[in-house]
């Protein structure tokens, strides 16, 4: 009796790796009935597949994207938003720590991740945007998809109220916003050695444009 849950286990996992098998062995049986001509039009897609890949991201380049730039103005906001479907800005304020923990991070992100445009915004010139997306605490992460604010990253909490959490831990955090193509695990962060206390924010993919946040503790606003 006390070998039935592993016998059931055993049995899973021997049908998971015969179904398997069975779709390898399908592939190559495909690639084999090819001729010559199948496999150059496969190559030709392929081709013209790169081909897309590399006009769109040299479109994106173009427009800015691939490195961490700073907006000199709520005028420029608007324009560097609406030229980009993707958009990450980093709400910052030259005194608070923790703006300059998130700008190691994002530049990174931004080389990583061409498809999205990475801004930062310093609040003291943008009152009047500061004031519309009622952000309170710095720093704060606007993150915008079609021109609209989908979602905030606020201060740490969702980063694990760390200011050593890591480079993937942001990415995952952007991936759950579908601000960034995110080819990860979505339905859990990629750090499990968590600290004790440590919490992370199940997040739900909806617009939450206007909401206004209260400053804890953690939020490094002073």
């Amino acid at each position: 009796m006390a070998n039935q849950p592993m016998d059931i286990i055993t049995k899973v996992l021997e049908q998971s790796a015969k179904l398997v098998e069975e779709q390898v062995d399908a592939q190559l049986s495909k690639l084999n009935d090819m001729d010559e001509d199948d496999l150059e039009r496969l190559k030709e897609r392929r081709l013209e597949q790169l081909k897309k890949a590399q006009k769109q991201k040299q479109e994106w380049l173009s427009k800015g994207h691939g490195e961490y730039r700073e907006v000199p103005s709520e005028k420029d906001f608007f324009g560097e938003v609406k030229d980009s479907k993707n958009v990450v800005c980093h709400f910052y304020r030259n005194s608070t720590f923790r703006c300059k923990i998130l700008d190691k991070h994002l530049a990174i992100l931004a080389k990583k991740h061409v498809e999205t445009k990475f801004l930062k915004l310093n609040v003291e010139k943008a009152p009047f945007l500061t004031e519309r997306l009622r952000i309170k605490v710095i720093p704060t992460l606007a993150l915008l998809i079609d021109g609209k604010t989908k979602d905030y990253v606020v201060g740490f909490s969702d980063l694990g109220n760390t200011d050593e959490f890591p480079t993937e831990m942001l990415e995952w955090r952007l991936g759950c916003a579908d601000v960034i193509n995110y080819s990860g695990n979505l339905m859990e962060p990629p750090t499990m050695t968590q600290r004790s206390g440590t919490k992370f924010t199940k997040v739900e993919k909806k617009t939450i444009r206007g909401r206004g946040y209260d400053s804890d503790s953690d939020s490094g606003d002073d």
